[in-house]
């Protein structure tokens, strides 16, 4: 049976069509990625008040989390299971709680747990490239796996000091990549529907 579709609409729920509808909303897009670096660059501007706004945030998905795990405990089959899950929720909750109570407290905490992941990311990379030599990129794994390890350290070396300023620099960070994404996204949707 021949299509009696015309060949240059795309069907609704195609590639094409999905892409029309971002077309449609480029402006927006463009706008979201410039607000986004504008967040960047202010929290970047105050990297303490941008370090307790990511702690507040952190504590209220704890929270959140305590939630659901105590709705899960009270749909457990058996009693072991509903204590475990009732547990982990108190935990949650306690942790969300601490962190929305004593922010600086919190970040302190984070920032430590977070320079020893990089440090040992960082090394577990190292020995995946020393395992890899001689195949594949492992010049570029050994590469990031140094420059993890080193971060880390960084953060380690410093804390508590560094665990003023850690979290909201991350955060600043991604905000201004973030944002940069979606402007280029919305400009190259600009751009296609501007060919097309």
């Amino acid at each position: 049976m021949a299509n009696t579709r015309n060949a240059g609409t795309p069907s609704p729920h195609s590639l094409g069509s999905g892409l029309a509808a971002l077309r449609a909303h480029a402006g927006w897009i463009v706008a979201f990625g410039i607000v986004l670096i504008i967040f960047g660059v202010l929290a970047l501007g105050s990297v303490l008040a941008a370090t307790i706004v990511t702690v507040f945030y952190v504590g209220v998905m704890m929270l959140l989390a305590a939630v659901a795990e105590i709705i899960l405990a009270f749909r457990a089959q058996s009693w072991s299971k509903f204590f475990i899950w009732a547990l982990l929720g108190v935990l949650y909750a306690a942790a969300g709680v601490l962190a929305l109570s004593d922010p600086l407290l919190a970040a302190s905490v984070l920032t430590l747990m977070l320079g020893a992941a990089l440090a040992a990311t960082g090394a577990v990379r190292i020995y995946l490239a020393l395992h890899m030599r001689g195949g594949g990129p492992w010049l570029w794994i050994m590469s990031s796996g140094v420059i993890t390890v080193l971060l880390g350290l960084v953060i380690l070396f410093q804390w508590p000091t560094s665990s003023l300023y850690t979290l909201g620099i991350f955060l600043g960070v991604d905000l201004v990549f973030a944002g940069f994404s979606w402007l280029s996204i919305g400009m190259a949707l600009r751009r296609h529907s501007s060919i097309s």
